[in-house]
């Protein structure tokens, strides 16, 4: 299958222009909107200003936040860690561990990499960690929102399954909002960079208030969520 190939798309297109009783519009532009709010929140904030916002929004959703500097990365790390009952540790199979310094702390811990050709396993493994640690790739300020780009490497597992999450994030990475992390995705593909298999919004964590409005965390995921902000 070549690269972009869509199936079946004007068969699809074409069934919905039948039904609805007019001819299929094959000349369609991408509208112009005259007032684009979106881009005017948080805009003339300074970095500092969006991590306070992301703070606020964070702990709002029960995300635990710790920021720290580089040079104390690891030593926080591993206190975070300590702090959250260590034990069966699972982390992604990521290069930034290695350039942030952090790969002793992972060995220490026996933490399991994110390993391809163990299949099945991986996820086994996951699910039984007390604790999942990745890097995020955006934060969000107005939500608190992690954005994680997976891929067979940075496995959804690692955040998903454990009792507790870590999420580090790099303070450069934050954001104002989805609109920008949205318009991220959009330059990669018209660069036509091969996109994340995945994205995903991960929002503090795991919880629901799908029944009487009563917000029930844990129920699909993660009871705690950390996130480690690096400066």
């Amino acid at each position: 299958m070549a690269k972009g190939t869509i199936h079946n798309k004007d068969v699809f297109l074409n069934e919905i222009a039948g039904k609805l009783g007019r001819e299929r519009r094959k000349d369609v532009t991408l509208p112009r909107w005259q007032h684009q709010p979106q881009w005017e929140v948080y805009k003339n904030d300074s970095p500092d200003d969006l991590l306070a916002i992301f703070r606020q929004s964070s702990q709002a959703k029960d995300a635990h936040v710790v920021e720290t500097d580089r040079a104390n990365l690891a030593e926080t790390l591993q206190k975070v860690v300590d702090a959250y009952g260590g034990e069966s540790i699972v982390a992604t199979n990521d290069d930034r561990f290695a350039a942030y310094g952090l790969n002793d702390v992972l060995d220490t811990n026996h933490t399991h990499r994110w390993d391809t050709a163990l299949g099945a396993e991986n996820i086994e493994k996951a699910n039984a960690a007390n604790i999942g640690i990745f890097f995020g790739d955006i934060g969000l300020a107005e939500s608190g929102t992690i954005v994680q780009f997976n891929d067979k490497d940075i496995a959804r597992s690692v955040s998903l399954l454990p009792i507790t999450y870590i999420a580090i994030v790099p303070k450069s990475s934050i954001v104002p909002r989805m609109t920008q992390a949205a318009h991220e995705v959009h330059k990669q593909v018209e660069a036509g960079k091969d996109i994340a298999t995945c994205i995903n919004f991960i929002s503090g964590p795991s919880n629901s208030a799908d029944i009487e409005m009563d917000i029930v965390v844990g129920v699909h995921g993660p009871v705690k969520a950390v996130y480690l902000v690096v400066e």
